[in-house]
């Protein structure tokens, strides 16, 4: 029998050794809270800003850049409202795209009830923007930014670099979700002239309930959590400790690795996708062929239901995702679908495979099997 195949690492990933190892102290022996004064606090304390310079390395930034959040969803709240309310003297529009992950649309539509406009940009049928468009969306009134670097559903990889030069020329705030591609890409904030990147410790083999907000100067932001003087008084509350030196190993884990796994994972997602797309009669593939995330393979099977292809898939031993072909079981199709131009039988026939490099080519070759055997059982049956 088939070993288990994990094929959701966009949705969380195995915690690596490295960030366990790391961890275990601070889950026992140094409890001590960084606040305090005496060693065993001392010893929390050295800790956070070792793993606060270990990430702020992987980006070529200043350590005090890095602040510690409890993951991708406050980080991305953060420097949305937070740069919002910096800013509220200069303007009330923000730009963003239209497949954002919801942690970026949610927050604009709270900030839009609280009268901010914002100019939702559409995007190409691979699930591209459009720099220009960015571009000619620009008011005087535009404080904001906000593009993903990597579509978490499709895998598309955004033009960062030229969205960051035309925020510069125009003297404008831009910030990435980057919680799909922070550890799996190498990032320049400087060169895509980012000026805020959210990230996710478990998106990287680190742990849960663990982030960062990279912000280029503090008075781009406004604090979003307020109490006590942590995080250099701008993210009040104490921190978890053991959860940052976890995502601190597992960042410098990442970028050491980085190279070598992103050059498996492409291979393995080029055999993955090739085979579906060969060997299976009316599929699509979303995102772009090249440009996407080296571990993403998304597809759209029409006459085929996305969630019992995965419970069907989850008995073979197969873990996948939809990528979020139905919003909260509502039976309304993916915003991200819709946007690159799906229909609502595409998209209710949505599969997304992302692997990693510990998989094998068994695995994919396995994974194939079982994803044509079921869309045919599925197939006939809905005839």
């Amino acid at each position: 029998m088939h070993t288990p195949v994990y094929m959701d690492n966009a949705a969380t990933t195995p915690i690596c050794p490295e960030a366990a190892d790391a961890m275990r102290p601070y889950l026992k022996a140094y409890f001590g809270n960084p606040s305090g004064v005496y060693d065993l606090s001392v010893q929390s304390r050295r800790a956070i800003e070792q793993a606060r310079a270990a990430i702020a390395q992987t980006l070529s930034v200043p350590d005090e850049t890095i602040y510690f959040t409890a993951g991708g969803t406050e980080s991305d709240n953060w420097a949305l409202i937070g740069a919002a309310q910096s800013h509220v003297k200069k303007g009330w529009h923000l730009i963003t795209t239209s497949i954002e992950h919801h942690a970026v649309l949610n927050t604009c539509a709270y900030l839009e009830k609280l009268g901010w406009e914002v100019t939702y940009l559409p995007v190409d049928e691979k699930g591209f923007i459009d720099p220009a468009a960015v571009e000619a969306a620009i008011r005087p009134q535009t404080v904001l930014i906000s593009v993903m670097a990597a579509n978490n559903e499709i895998g598309t990889l955004e033009p960062l670099e030229a969205v960051g030069r035309i925020a510069g020329k125009y003297g404008i705030l831009f910030h990435t979700d980057a919680v799909q591609a922070y550890g799996h890409l190498p990032i320049d904030a400087d060169l895509c002239g980012l000026d805020m990147l959210s990230a996710s410790a478990h998106k990287f083999n680190g742990p849960k309930g663990t982030g960062f907000l990279y912000v280029r100067e503090r008075s781009a932001v406004t604090p979003l959590i307020h109490g006590g003087g942590q995080e250099y008084g701008m993210r009040a509350g104490t921190e978890n400790v053991a959860g940052i030196v976890g995502m601190g190993a597992a960042a410098q884990a990442a970028a050491q690795t980085m190279e070598t796994r992103a050059r498996t994972e492409r291979r393995l997602r080029d055999r993955l996708i090739g085979r579906i797309c060969s060997e299976l009669p009316y599929v699509r593939l979303n995102g772009d062929r090249k440009h996407r995330l080296p571990n993403n393979a998304s597809f759209c099977f029409p006459g085929v239901d996305s969630v019992s292809l995965l419970v069907m898939l989850d008995m073979a031993g197969i873990s996948a995702s939809g990528g979020s072909a139905c919003a909260s079981g509502s039976g309304m199709p993916s915003h991200v679908l819709t946007a690159v131009g799906c229909t609502k039988q595409e998209a209710q026939g949505a599969l997304r495979l992302t692997l990693s490099a510990e998989n094998t080519e068994d695995d994919i070759d396995y994974t194939v099997m079982h994803v044509k055997r079921i869309v045919n059982e599925l197939r006939c049956a809905s005839v």
